[in-house]
Parts: C-alpha cells; sequence; structure tokens
C-alpha cells in the first residue's frame, strides 16, 4: 500500500472515531434525536460504545496542547467586556473523576437504603461572629472556613485526626494553622487552587482575595480582585487558570487569574425580581458550570463558551435556590432551596429525577451535599436542629443526628476523599464529623 492510499485509510477511521465519540456523546446527554440524525447521516451505529465523556474529555486534552503553544497576554482592556470571546486557554481542563454512583438509573431504583455509618463529632474553633462557609482542599488535606468577623481560619484535617485521638495528658492539639484577616464585611463562600497551594475568598464588601496558604506568617492576601458587586459565590475552573464568581448581579463573572480580565457571556438569559447568584460551582472538567439564584432558578452554562445552555426556572418554586454541585460524571446537579426540599436533576433534559423531603429548610442560605463516594446527600433541619442523610439511590431518609449547635448549622461541607465533614453555625462554632471505625 503506498502513502497515499495509507493516509486515506488513517484519515477514514479517524473520521468513523470521531462521528462514534459524537454519537456516544449525545445519545449520553440524552439528545436522542440528534444522536440519531448524527448517526444516520455518518451510518454510525446508535449504540455504538465509548467510555462516558470521553469526547469531552480529548477535546479538553487538545485545547491544553494548544493552550501551551500560545503566549498568554496580559490585557489591561476594561473589567467588563460583554459579548467578549473567552480568552484561548479558556477551557482546558483535567480528566474526570470516576462517579462512585452510577445515576444513569437513579429514576428506575428500587429496593433497600444503605445504613449511613456512624461519625463522631468535636468542637474544632469558634468565630468570633457567625461561621458563615467552609470548603475543603481537593486533596482534603486541609479545610478552611469563613466568618461574618471578616477572618478565615485554615485546618490541617491530620492536626484534626490527631486532636480525636489525642488525650487530655498529651497536651492539647491546634488544629488551626493558620487565620487570615484582610476583609472589611463578611465572608460568603471559600474555594482552593485545583493544583497550588492558594485559598481564595468572596466577600460582601465586593473583593476576591487570595492566600497563599503555604507561607506560615502570611495574615493578608496577596492579590485581589475588585468586583463591583457582593461577591456570594467562587470556584475555581479545574485549570486553576479561571474562576467564577456568582454576585448579587445576574450572571456569573468570569475572571481569568493572569489577567484580571472579566468576562460575560453574551446571551443573557431572562431572570427573576432578584437574579443573585448564590451559587456558582464548576463540574469536575470545567465542561460545564452552574449556578443556583435567588429567584428560584437552576442555570447550566456552557463551560467553553460561557453561555446559558438550560434554565430551569422555579426549580424551587417562589423560594430562593440556595446551592447547586454536579455529580462527578457531570450527568446530574444536586440542588437546595428555601422550599424545604432537596432535588437531583438531569443536565441533558432540565429533568427532576429525585427529591429528598423531610428536612426543614426555609431561612438559611445552606447547601445540600454529596458525601465522599455519592452514596449520601447530607443537609440540615432547621426545625429541629439536626443533620439529615438520605441515601442518594432511593431517596430515602436514613439517618438524622442532632447537630450539636446551638441553633441549626448554616453551613455543611463534605470531604472529597474521605468520610468526614465540617459543620459551621449561627453559634459561630465549627465542629468536625469523622466516621467512627
Amino acid at each position: 500500500m503506498d502513502g497515499s492510499s495509507e493516509n486515506t485509510l488513517q484519515d477514514g477511521k479517524l473520521y468513523r472515531e470521531v462521528n462514534s465519540l459524537i454519537v456516544a456523546h449525545l445519545r449520553d446527554n440524552n439528545l436522542t434525536q440528534a444522536a440519531s440524525a448524527v448517526a444516520s447521516a455518518t451510518m454510525t451505529p446508535l449504540n455504538v460504545e465509548a467510555p462516558p465523556n470521553k469526547l469531552l474529555e480529548l477535546v479538553a486534552k487538545g485545547i491544553a496542547a494548544e493552550k501551551d503553544e500560545v503566549l498568554r497576554g496580559t490585557s489591561s482592556s476594561p473589567l467588563y467586556d460583554l459579548g467578549a470571546s473567552m480568552p484561548v486557554a479558556y477551557g482546558s481542563v483535567p480528566a474526570q473523576r470516576t462517579s462512585g454512583v452510577d445515576f444513569s438509573a437513579v429514576q428506575v431504583t428500587k429496593g433497600s437504603s444503605k445504613a449511613f455509618p456512624k461519625h463522631e463529632t468535636r468542637h474544632l474553633s469558634e468565630h468570633k461572629n457567625i461561621a458563615r462557609c467552609a470548603r475543603f482542599s481537593p486533596d482534603g488535606k486541609f479545610v478552611a472556613t469563613g466568618s461574618a468577623d471578616t477572618s478565615i481560619k485554615l485546618f490541617e484535617v491530620a492536626k484534626i485526626k490527631q486532636m480525636l485521638l489525642s488525650d487530655a495528658k498529651d497536651g492539647p492539639v491546634r488544629p488551626v494553622i493558620r487565620t487570615f484577616y484582610d476583609h472589611t464585611q463578611p465572608i460568603n463562600d471559600l474555594d482552593f487552587h485545583p493544583q497550588g497551594t492558594i485559598l481564595i475568598s468572596g466577600a460582601k464588601d465586593h473583593t476576591i482575595k487570595f492566600f497563599d496558604i503555604s507561607k506560615s506568617n502570611a495574615k493578608r492576601a496577596y492579590r485581589v480582585i475588585q468586583d463591583t458587586h457582593n461577591v456570594r459565590s467562587v470556584s475555581f475552573h479545574p485549570s486553576g487558570d479561571f474562576l467564577l464568581a456568582g454576585t448579587d448581579h445576574p450572571i456569573p463573572h468570569l475572571y481569568d487569574i493572569n489577567s484580571f480580565q472579566c468576562y460575560l457571556c453574551a446571551n443573557i438569559p431572562e431572570v427573576g425580581v432578584n437574579g443573585a447568584i448564590n451559587q456558582v460551582r464548576y463540574s469536575s472538567t470545567g465542561g460545564m458550570y452552574v449556578t443556583a439564584s435567588k429567584d428560584g432558578s437552576i442555570r447550566l452554562w456552557d463551560g467553553i463558551s460561557a453561555n446559558c445552555v438550560r434554565s430551569i426556572p422555579g426549580a424551587h418554586g417562589t423560594t430562593e435556590a440556595t446551592s447547586a454541585s454536579f455529580t462527578k460524571d457531570e450527568r446530574f446537579v444536586l440542588s437546595c432551596g428555601k422550599d424545604s426540599s432537596v432535588k437531583l436533576w438531569e443536565v441533558g433534559s432540565g429533568r427532576l429525577v429525585k427529591q429528598y423531603l423531610g428536612a426543614t429548610l426555609t431561612q438559611l442560605r445552606c447547601q445540600a451535599t454529596f458525601n465522599d463516594t455519592e452514596e449520601f446527600i447530607l443537609s440540615i433541619d432547621e426545625l429541629n436542629n439536626e443533620i439529615v442523610i438520605w441515601d442518594a439511590m432511593t431517596a430515602e431518609k436514613v439517618a438524622k443526628w442532632p447537630s450539636n449547635h446551638v441553633g441549626a448549622p448554616r453551613w455543611l461541607e463534605h470531604s472529597p476523599v474521605e468520610a468526614a465533614f465540617i459543620s459551621c453555625g449561627t453559634d459561630r462554632s465549627i465542629r468536625f464529623w469523622k466516621e467512627t471505625l
């Protein structure tokens, strides 16, 4: 076979592979009509086998490779560039994490629920005012809490565990390794850089601040983004080069953390009377992000173009949607609202597939969160001051524990790597919960 024929053969194989990945991607995201059309036009079997999100992973790797060939600029353009194209490196993502549970069958799941393991809990520390938020680092080695007293406490999880095991005779173990003071108003949200030693915070003082947790003497931020609104939520892109800010403005603010240029999407969705964003979270590969709004809506955004691709108006009726986050496989979104419900939505169709009921939540900006394996969902019951746990697949309430806070916790955050979580309270206290072996 000559070189030309061999190239033609290789091109044909490549086209078939690409077509197969496109069909599988559309089919697996429940875009059945589009998948059938492409399959018919390209003579590709509709039931072609391909790993979940393989197309997204390959595109991400390609963009990452292209990024390495482009010299990043340091534009000093205005803060908001409405309709501006996304920076060339935006969308570079790592390979996705493996999901612990196959939620594709969640709507037909029947049978008995799993038992949630017993946990022990310990008071860690107190802020001088309400403890408003908490976040674990991606590797689970650190956890940070933010307060209405404008401070951030950084804990080392290994020292927390040491404290749980220690006796009084061993002397006090201090899990707080640093306290940061640099905001002038209450802190709303935190996030850790996916690879580096950077912690960011969003606050009511309209700023996002960057703290280097590797420097033991650093108490102040080394970089600051000045936004135009109250910064209610922050989320790093999985590449670490970009971050999203959910603010009192109804559109997420996308920042390049190298140039600090801010981008807004061009297709602004319709919003309610108060479209302020309570929470914004990236998916595990950065292919999408989701917002939960005060107008009760959940909105899905394309992680490459930053356009709103799906709105679920009234996801929590006329009450606020207080949190929203993706499952690890990016196919479902878990939301929480002030209608006392936790809900699981299918990303591809926007369809509600599960409701988790039985916990009163009408006042606090709390969130519902998966445990590390996605087998269980945790939230709070304000009325009874309890932590409530559901089996994620059956939606059965499997446990309810006294929170041990004076008043219901304001925030729960589960470790991404182990059976442990943090609760923060209006009583200013921070508690660590760990599975008992």
